[in-house]
């Protein structure tokens, strides 16, 4: 019994094996999409370092993500090897409490770093034009999408933040917060609001000589790590993404939902290829009595079940993709690296090759002594 039988025994019974291929792409699609929007996410935790120019980024010794930095003293730039930098910079960040014109506050994410064209603090966002606006102190720019949660409806509006008055000269897009909103300005302006004690940053940010040696010269940083911790900027990045999953559990949530979608796809797919292998139990009994042994009638099923999960694949890849981009435009972010599209794939096809071994069991019947019920 060939793999062309059970393509052929798939398309002249299409509508009895139509369940199975939409519970397999169901499943894949659940899968890959709630992954996605998880990296997503928590991609927003780490805007500041992935939209920056910085190769390391060095901090207090205690800070587990990039959001929850700690003042230490930007002294501690001396511990870098100038064979190593090329250059350093300061870098300010902290939480404030801002007074919304409108009545009430709102948390949100102060950000101040250096202008210059050569800066590595700024996101890419911030335009020559943004960064000779924020230059003036007191000037701030948000993201157009925060408006609302801090009640302006206008450049040029006024608020204050912490107590000192600041006024919004520009807006970015795609950087909404996943806490509260990111305020970004100028070194002077972040002191003003934050207030640090003199000669201390949230992180010193670093460009490498040679970008390659950058994990190099983080390790090299090692024996200092009571003092400080640094991290290469997508290691940091990283481990802010990791702790905010660990921290709001929210991985866990998604992975049982998804766990849940595979269930179901999996019952589904299952009872699917029973009852077709049941239907046709006639059919089987004839090619027993024929002399064709059990192994190849199982083969049979088992190609069934390798054919509905690839048609399920087929159906759930476009399927996911076009709903990225609606989620996209809905304001939703969803990533999906080609590692994630493997997996779902990989995992839902393994899915679809089990529930065909829980169909085997109607074969244990098949007896041509049947035909003469």
């Amino acid at each position: 019994m060939s793999m062309s039988y059970s393509l052929q025994t798939l398309w002249y019974e299409r509508q009895r094996f139509l369940p199975g291929v939409l519970a397999v792409a169901f499943s894949c699609v659940l899968i890959a999409m709630q992954v996605g929007l998880l990296l997503g996410l928590f991609s927003i935790t780490s805007i500041s370092i992935d939209m920056s120019r910085a190769d390391i980024w060095i901090g207090h010794p205690e800070v587990n993500s990039v959001d929850l930095g700690r003042p230490f003293p930007e002294a501690f730039q001396s511990y870098l090897d100038p064979a190593d930098i090329e250059r350093f910079e300061p870098f300010l960040q902290n939480f404030a409490y801002w007074d919304k014109p409108t009545g009430g506050i709102e948390l949100c994410l102060i950000i101040g770093t250096r202008l210059t064209p050569d800066a590595m603090g700024p996101v890419k966002q911030l335009t020559p034009e943004h960064r000779a606006l924020i230059s003036m102190p007191g000037n701030v720019i948000i993201d157009e999408d925060e408006w609302h949660r801090v009640g302006v409806s206008k450049i040029g509006d006024t608020a204050e933040i912490n107590g000192k008055r600041v006024r919004i000269v520009g807006t970015v897009s795609g950087l909404r917060s996943l806490a509260g909103p990111f305020v970004f300005c100028s070194l002077e302006t972040a002191k003003m609001i934050l207030r640090p004690v003199e000669g201390q940053v949230t992180f010193i940010l670093a460009k490498a000589k040679d970008p390659s040696r950058a994990q190099e010269i983080v390790d090299k940083l090692q024996p200092y790590k009571r003092k400080l911790c640094a991290y290469t900027a997508e290691g940091f990045s990283r481990q802010s993404r990791i702790h905010w999953l660990t921290k709001t559990k929210a991985g866990i949530a998604m992975g049982f939902a998804a766990m849940l979608g595979l269930l179901v796809g999996a019952v589904v797919t299952s009872q699917t290829l029973y009852a077709a292998t049941a239907a046709s139990i006639k059919e089987y009994a004839v090619l027993r009595a024929l002399g064709i042994p059990r192994w190849r009638m199982a083969l049979s099923v088992l190609s069934q079940s390798f054919w509905v999960g690839m048609a399920g694949i087929v159906v759930a890849v476009p399927t996911i993709y076009l709903l990225a981009a609606l989620a996209d435009n809905a304001g939703a972010k969803v990533i999906l690296p080609w590692q994630l599209m493997v997996l779902s794939v990989s995992i839902t096809l393994i899915m679809a090759m089990i529930s065909g071994l829980f169909a085997l069991r109607v074969l244990g019947n098949v007896e041509p002594v049947s035909l003469l019920r």
